[in-house]
């Protein structure tokens, strides 16, 4: 008897306590949106890229030019004279792969730039979601703008906006 009691109390308990769990969403989307700064940044960013991007393709159309150049006149050159153009090739060809490494590789200028301007307002963004999730007891906040999965979720549990008021963005 004392067993199904102790049980039963058990079962209350825990049940009391999964209730009590208060869980809420984000939609880091639409918060980034809503900052200027972030669009600011998105901006430069996008600018810098398109440069780069710019850069980067003309170096390969001379790479692309030196080669139909050299397709046409190969019959016409000594075999020193075409070692020295296949290698000018090459070189130039390493060079723009350098170049694009440069820009847009793994720890490439958009990279830092990346983390120059939008790192820090993406910190200020979790900051503020930690803080409400502290202030609002919640258990868990989801982002629904990273694929989570979230096959539903119910408007009301959206917090985007106290994240934007606590960032002082008034929406």
């Amino acid at each position: 008897m004392k067993k199904a009691i102790f049980i039963i109390g058990f079962l209350v308990l825990t049940s009391a306590m999964a209730v009590a769990q208060k869980y809420a969403f984000v939609d880091s989307d639409y918060i980034r949106k809503n900052i200027p700064a972030f669009t600011t940044a998105q901006e430069q960013l996008d600018k810098l890229s398109a440069q780069w991007e710019k850069e980067v393709s003309d170096g390969y159309a001379v790479v692309e030019q030196m080669y139909k150049s050299y397709q046409n006149e190969a019959p016409l050159l000594s075999q020193d004279m075409k070692t020295k153009r296949e290698e000018a090739i090459i070189a130039k060809e390493k060079e723009m792969k350098d170049l694009q490494n440069k820009y847009f590789g793994m720890e490439g200028e958009l990279f830092k730039k990346r983390e120059e301007l939008v790192k820090p307002i993406q910190d200020e963004i979790l900051k503020a979601i930690k803080d409400i999730a502290v202030e609002g007891s919640y258990a868990v906040i989801f982002d629904t703008a990273s694929g989570g999965n979230i096959l539903f979720a119910n408007p009301k549990y959206d917090i985007s906006d106290q994240v934007l008021e606590k960032l002082g963005i008034n929406n």
